[in-house]
């Protein structure tokens, strides 16, 4: 044995047991998939090694996180790695990745191995096939009697555990195959870099073996091509090694030799590659529509199938499982099993159906997206939680600062309203609401990494927000694609979006000693020009943003006009304040809305400034009575936007779903300011919780952020994530990770946090919560 002593390390250990790369299939792929997944969203909540699966004679050369190997047809292996395993203390959790084929002929060795471990096992069935014969059922049987949980990929196969093998007292947890977040390239471009320009891209990919019946599609092609000769279909994938070990390439060559006999050479090409990730997904973007015609009708699940659909391919597919319960509703299309004719035609009526195909691509999109390797990655790090002895703590990783997204909404003009998933919609044009945010967050970023580009952004959005400031000092939020204002300026009430762009004039003041000089006193004359109307406004939202706008604009700008406007729109939400609150409802209004807590952060605003004791204590009370409708015992759930909060209401339904991005965003930002003025830890300890509500701690256990675009998606349903990712997520998400990054960032921890917050130019004072009677 060629086993390596795992690193000394204080985190919790998991051991996956596992075929593994530079192994070639699939479950050594999916593998990698999952431990860099799980890498990337909890590194620093347990450490995840692998014990490899290989055979006595092939001695691979391996990365780093392999600690033990495994000699599948080796008796003595067996024994000697389970030892190995026990003696180790740090592992606390076995998850074992099972295919029959893995332990062929071995069967009653691996059943000893799982025995003689002494930590909780978690097994993940990757096939699972119906009606067993006795001697299949008793093995499974055998499997369940030891392990702890029990993982499938697909809902039939729960069922098929439950049905056709009597499973009853182990848990099943059905976490589906994980897929990879794609940015949705432009196709033409792809197919221009790849050299596949003016082609009708059909294509398949995986490990090339007879079960794939690739001759399906090659005989569909030769009645395809007499309709389309531009069509061209792609064979990505090496053969599969066990193929080649048992027969070479003689399955790949009885393929070729049938498109010569019938003449398609210039309508087939192999990639006969074990292709990176970025290409193979390059290429699954460039496809026009994919083709899985495996004659295997039991197959419990296919990857191969799972990131086509996640780069958004409209697929074909012979009713194997796995199709049969994701295919449904326009999200693909099934043809029967090596049937060419049925398959031509549908590749032919899909090539002629522009419409049918967007649709299906959208819809494949939409269905796929929760079995991401990032939502895979939380599925499984909540299961090793519940099944841990001793239990771990999971801490979610904060992601990288990813400004792309920001920056692909963002025309020369102003940053675009709405996407359509992360391509920017130019026909829903540009409101002074995004860029007013946008210029809040690009200020953040500058402050942070003083990266010189940020002013071209910075200045952009300025000059968009200049530009809405229309007759009588007041601002215009809605402007078309050609930067026209529109009829809804006329419809609608403006006083919040001229609100929130003096928060950003003031805030954009507040950072003069970093940005020119020339900009900042133009941002002052707008600045003075908006705040001649304030007095006549008399929303509360709108009242809040133009105090916090005052409040940073006086940390350079010091008038006493300005506090005198700061005592006027503080006072009036002392009077909303007495008007509304009672014992158990302190608050301004007699409902809970959205952006809700920019009010508080308001009036502690006020008393930083002035210095009015009703101001903090308003705020304090105000703010912890929101904190405690918001926060629950697991994290945060903000007022949802399916029904309003009210104060009578003697009991309430529940609503799930309707969670804006804002909303979780502005609360961050509240208990960041609340937090430097006060330094309650607890104000810290829900700034984080807050934040994870993004990475995945909501209650669908999904993430609301993407890593891949740098995106955010636009809102937490019920039963579904809205993947579009516009400006008002997106900036809002940014605003929230640059707040957080002072106290949570990559190189900061809360005691250089506490260091940064000490230079505050406000006073330092105890926060003190408690009913204000006035």
């Amino acid at each position: 044995m060629n086993n390596k002593s795992l690193h000394t390390t204080t985190l919790p250990g998991i051991l996956c047991i596992t075929s593994y790369p530079p192994r070639e299939c699939g479950i050594a792929t999916y593998s990698q998939d999952l431990v860099c997944a799980l890498k990337n969203k909890f590194g620093q909540s347990f450490q995840i090694n692998i014990c490899a699966l290989e055979y006595k004679k092939e001695e691979l050369l391996y990365p780093s996180e392999v600690k033990y190997i495994l000699e599948t047809d080796n008796e003595a292996s067996y024994g000697e790695t389970a030892k190995q395993i026990n003696e180790n203390q740090m592992i606390q959790m076995v998850l074992v990745q099972h295919e029959f084929g893995l332990f062929r002929n071995n069967e009653d060795h691996f059943l000893q191995f799982l025995k003689q471990l002494n930590k909780p096992i978690i097994i993940a069935f990757h096939t699972v096939l119906p009606k067993p014969n006795e001697s299949l059922k008793q093995l499974v049987k055998n499997i369940e009697a030891i392990v702890q949980s029990i993982i499938v990929m697909t809902k039939t196969s729960a069922k098929i555990l439950v049905e056709d093998y009597a499973i009853e007292n182990t848990p099943i947890e059905v976490i589906p195959h994980g897929t990879h977040l794609v940015e949705h390239l432009d196709k033409e471009t792809l197919k221009e870099k790849h050299n596949l320009s003016g082609r009708k891209i059909l294509s398949t990919f995986g490990l090339l073996s007879s079960g794939k019946c690739i001759e399906t599609s090659i005989s569909a092609l030769r009645i395809i091509v007499k309709c389309y000769p531009e069509v061209l279909f792609l064979v990505i994938g090496k053969t599969h090694p066990n193929v080649v070990k048992e027969e070479g390439e003689r399955y790949r060559n009885s393929l070729q030799e049938k498109i010569e006999e019938i003449h398609l050479q210039d309508n087939v090409k192999f990639i006969n590659q074990y292709l990176s990730l970025t290409h193979l997904l390059e290429y699954l973007q460039l496809t026009d529509i994919y083709l899985f015609t495996s004659k295997d009708r039991n197959q419990a699940v296919s990857g191969t199938f799972s990131y086509a659909l996640s780069c958004g391919c409209p697929i074909i597919s012979t009713p194997f499982p796995h199709a049969n319960e994701v295919l449904q509703n326009e999200t693909g299309i099934i043809v029967d099993f090596e049937n060419p004719k049925q398959l031509a035609r549908n590749v032919i009526n899909l090539i002629e159906d522009n419409e049918l195909c967007s649709r299906i691509s959208a819809n494949g999109i939409h269905k796929i997206a929760p079995t991401v390797w990032e939502n895979s990655a939380i599925a499984h790090a909540l299961l090793f939680e519940n099944q841990s002895k001793s239990k771990l703590t999971l801490d979610f990783k904060i992601p990288d600062i990813n400004l792309k997204h920001i920056k692909k909404l963002t025309t020369d003009y102003a940053m675009i309203q709405f996407s359509e998933i992360n391509q920017p919609d130019i026909e829903s044009g540009y409101t002074l609401d995004d860029n007013a945010r946008a210029l809040v967050a690009m200020c953040q970023h500058y402050e942070i990494t003083n990266e010189k580009s940020d002013l071209e952004y910075i200045i952009l959005y300025f000059n968009f927000i200049k530009d809405c400031l229309h007759e009588e000092n007041y601002f215009l939020n809605y402007v078309d694609k050609h930067k026209k204002f529109t009829k809804q300026n006329n419809e609608t009430n403006l006083a919040d979006s001229n609100g929130r762009a003096i928060w950003a004039l003031g805030y954009l003041i507040s950072n003069s000693d970093i940005l020119p000089e020339e900009l900042i006193d133009d941002a002052k004359n707008i600045m003075k020009l908006s705040l001649s109307n304030v007095l006549n406004i008399h929303s509360p939202r709108a009242m809040a943003f133009i105090i916090k706008g005052i409040f940073y604009c006086n940390t350079k700008n010091n008038k006493a006009s300005h506090l005198l406007l700061i005592k006027h729109l503080a006072d009036k939400l002392v009077q909303m304040y007495k008007h509304e609150a009672k014992e158990k409802w302190q608050w301004y209004e007699s409902y809970l809305t959205y952006g809700n807590s920019i009010l508080p952060e308001a009036m502690l605003c006020a008393y930083l400034t002035l210095g009015n004791n009703i101001y903090k204590e308003i705020a304090i009370t105000s703010f912890d009575f929101l904190m405690s409708k918001v926060f629950t015992e697991n994290g945060i759930k903000v007022i949802s936007n399916k029904g309003w909060m009210n104060n009578n209401e003697t009991t309430r339904e529940e609503k799930i779903g309707g969670e804006q991005p804002i909303d979780v965003a502005y609360t961050i930002l509240a208990l960041s300011k609340f937090y430097d003025a006060f330094h309650d830890d607890d104000d810290l300890q829900k700034m984080k919780i807050a934040f994870n509500w993004f990475l995945g701690k909501n209650h669908l256990n999904q993430i609301v952020y993407n890593p891949c675009t740098g995106g955010c998606y636009d809102g937490l349903e019920e039963d579904y994530i809205n993947l579009n990712q516009g400006a008002e997520s997106t900036v809002s998400y940014l605003m929230a990770r640059l707040t957080i990054e002072k106290y949570f960032g990559s190189q900061n921890t809360k005691e250089t946090a506490t260091h940064k917050t000490s230079e505050n130019k406000w006073p330092k004072t105890n926060r003190q919560s408690q009913y204000v009677s006035l």
